[in-house]
């Protein structure tokens, strides 16, 4: 595709160079000089129309006319074609509009050539007369270098402003790109952080999804499996399971009727979150499954920000869903909120059928499940670690979450107790092994 600017740029020496010749041909057609006049103004508009293309070649020739002028080889200029040097400027500005610093001097250094010659050419007219130079040299000529020294300051102050306009119309049109490259800049970087805003949103939204479905639906199927296994021999017990099973489907069916209100509106920020307050609930529906769980807490209670209330339920929510799911029902959990500390130490310990630890040596199940308490633990400024306990036969979550005011150094040193240690035995997380949960 064709640049029509570009192309217009270059365009513009040229078309100057043509209106200037034949402005200057049709402004002696009337008077008979256009024969004698011709090699000025040719040359000139030869300079105006190179000096874009060839800016050098230009400013020779802004020099070479004047020169051809005083040695006689061209029209001398008069009273009706001296005017003919605002080629000169013409030049200037057209050469200054370029980038080139040394073509921007050397073009000022031109300009005060040429102001000279032309100036000595307007002061000094018979310069074909042997006599000329001696009268211009001798005595009782000082009116006459005043006004040779007063034409050349007005001919290089014409020149220089030219040159300057120039200039200032380069440092304009640079200024020009540059804002335009840095609106270009910003409309990518707007773009950029929406695709980052997208992905955040849409991890988010995974990470909501599975934290809303997949306890409920694993209290559903262990409560479904045990239903049909006792149908028979035990029909209240199964009666029971089925009652479970609706209360938690309701309940993961307000989870996610929340969630897409979430998506779809905007008003999010004043949506009811889970809180620690609701671990207890939590805890209760789990024993009702037949999940053996204790939940301790020592200290007292410290202040965390509402997303970090959030947090800590999610992370207790998947580490008592994977113990269900991999533990059985029959699992034994221990869950140890510890405040003694410049935060909240969290510490969630299963014991069941051995499952858990199995997938987690062997690698044999990989899932989102500790990817996302690890994104959790970390969003909220603190950190987490899963894997084998220290006494080989129970899985062990630890977390560590700051309080709002605690220093930062206490989010790389601080460690999460267990039911049996306290968090600064257990040392800071980068000593930890971590391992996935097999969730």
């Amino acid at each position: 595709m064709i640049d029509v600017r570009r192309w217009g740029r270059h365009a513009v020496a040229p078309v100057a160079a043509i209106v200037y010749f034949v402005f200057w041909v049709a402004a002696s057609w009337g008077r008979g000089g256009v024969a004698d006049n011709s090699v000025v103004f040719g040359l000139f508009a030869l300079a105006i129309g190179l000096s874009w293309w060839m800016p050098s070649t230009a400013l020779a020739l802004v020099l070479v006319v004047p020169a051809l002028q005083l040695l006689g080889l061209a029209e001398a200029p008069g009273q009706d074609t001296w005017t003919a040097y605002v080629a000169i400027a013409l030049v200037m500005f057209f050469v200054a509009v370029r980038p080139s610093p040394w073509l921007r001097l050397a073009a000022l250094l031109v300009a005060g050539v040429a102001a000279g010659l032309a100036s000595y050419l307007l002061t000094v007219p018979t310069l074909t007369r042997p006599q000329s130079w001696s009268t211009w040299v001798g005595a009782g000529t000082a009116g006459l270098r005043i006004e040779f020294s007063l034409l050349m300051a007005a001919l290089f102050g014409v020149f220089a402003g030219a040159w300057a306009i120039g200039v200032a119309f380069a440092s304009i049109r640079r200024v020009l790109v540059i804002r335009a490259a840095l609106e270009a800049t910003e409309v990518r970087f707007e773009a950029a952080d929406l695709e980052l805003r997208l992905a955040q949103e849409r991890a988010r939204i995974s990470r909501d999804v599975h934290d809303a479905l997949a306890h409920s639906l694993a209290v559903v199927v262990s409560q479904a499996q045990g239903a049909i296994a006792l149908s028979t021999a035990r029909p209240e017990v199964a009666e029971q399971s089925l009652r479970t099973i609706a209360e938690v489907g309701r309940t993961a069916l307000v989870d996610v009727r929340r969630l897409v209100e979430r998506i779809t509106q905007d008003d999010d920020v004043t949506a009811p979150r889970e809180t620690l307050a609701d671990v207890e609930g939590l805890a209760a529906a789990m024993r009702e499954v037949g999940m053996q769980l204790d939940v301790v807490v020592e200290g007292e209670p410290g202040d965390l920000a509402p997303s970090q209330e959030l947090a800590v339920y999610r992370i207790v929510q998947e580490s008592l869903t994977n113990a269900l799911k991999h533990a059985g029902t029959t699992s034994t959990v221990s869950v140890v909120l510890d405040w003694r500390g410049e935060g909240l130490s969290l510490s969630v310990r299963s014991r069941g059928r051995g499952s858990p630890l199995v997938a987690a040596r062997t690698g044999a199940s990989r899932g989102a499940g500790v990817r996302g308490m690890t994104e959790r633990a970390r969003l909220a400024g603190g950190w987490l670690t899963a894997g084998p306990a220290a006494d080989g036969a129970s899985y062990e979550v630890t977390a560590f979450v700051p309080t709002r005011g605690a220093p930062d150094s206490t989010r790389a040193s601080s460690a999460p107790v267990s039911s049996s240690t306290t968090a600064s035995s257990l040392g800071p997380p980068s000593t930890r092994p971590h391992q996935e949960d097999p969730s």
